[in-house]
């Protein structure tokens, strides 16, 4: 139904369903709470900004002496204050409503990927279900549908975050340091921990060493062409490999393409 400022007022609906927010079991039902709660706030912050007329007449009534607000209205003032707290503290922090049982399943598994231990203590922690709503909705933004590569990222995630070598990165989503948007989009080599980051580094710098080497290794020749990719910019090198009566075995390497064979 359509929803206005004098319907929530009268009926309190926004703490009843704050209530069954708090008592729901289901992550579904909490997301789609916080959405509608989220949704109310803004229609009330909406018409409880007054105009500049509007604060000077309460400014000075609230000079006066002779005119006290009633217990009602001074619960309503603090209700709206703690609501406007609130709304600047988790600006953006609801993720769209999904009905995609895929989507929510993400959701899911994206939230228990990081839940933390009973005996961890990090500070500011934010909700997991709320971050794994998030960060699904960052990722179906990119992608607009449920493909394999929207599956395929929402797993990356779900692995990294998972990966107990690799606690400063959950660590990080945990606290806000790496916002939704930047865990949803972020690169295996961002997402990696130090140690792994320096054991990829020194395989890259072993294999470029080895392909240089192989490239330097051997007599350039122009007497062979290569099948591959019909130049004849190759290397060659010679061993015995059968008996010594029998001819040494040519192995050539095509500078061109990286292609090999040899001539017995």
């Amino acid at each position: 139904m359509p929803m206005t400022l004098n319907v929530l007022q009268k009926t309190r609906i926004g703490m009843t369903v704050n209530n069954f927010r708090k008592a729901a079991s289901k992550d579904e039902l909490v997301v789609l709470s916080k959405t509608l709660i989220k949704s109310w706030k803004k229609l009330l912050s909406n018409d409880t900004t007054p105009s500049k007329p509007e604060k000077k007449d309460k400014e000075k009534a609230s000079s006066s002496p002779d005119q006290a607000d009633s217990p009602s209205e001074s619960m309503e003032a603090k209700d709206s204050q703690s609501t406007e707290g609130r709304k600047l503290m988790r600006q953006d922090s609801a993720a769209s409503i999904t009905n995609d049982p895929v989507r929510i399943k993400c959701r899911e598994l994206i939230a228990s990927s990081l839940q933390l231990d009973e005996d961890s203590n990090i500070p500011n922690a934010q909700c997991p279900i709320e971050l794994g709503a998030k960060i699904e909705d960052s990722i179906f933004l990119e992608f607009k549908n449920t493909d394999q590569k929207y599956k395929a990222r929402v797993r990356s995630r779900v692995a990294n975050l998972k990966d107990k070598k690799n606690p400063k990165l959950k660590e990080g989503v945990i606290m806000g340091l790496i916002p939704p948007e930047r865990i949803a989009n972020m690169s295996a080599e961002e997402m990696a921990s130090d140690e792994m980051r320096k054991l990829r580094a020194k395989f890259t710098k072993e294999s470029i060493d080895d392909h240089q080497m192989a490239r330097q290794e051997g007599t350039t020749t122009d007497l062979f062409k290569c099948g591959k990719c019909g130049k004849k910019n190759c290397t060659y090198n010679q061993l015995q490999t059968r008996s010594s009566d029998e001819p040494m075995t040519t192995f050539v390497f095509c500078l061109e393409c990286g292609n090999r064979w040899k001539f017995c």
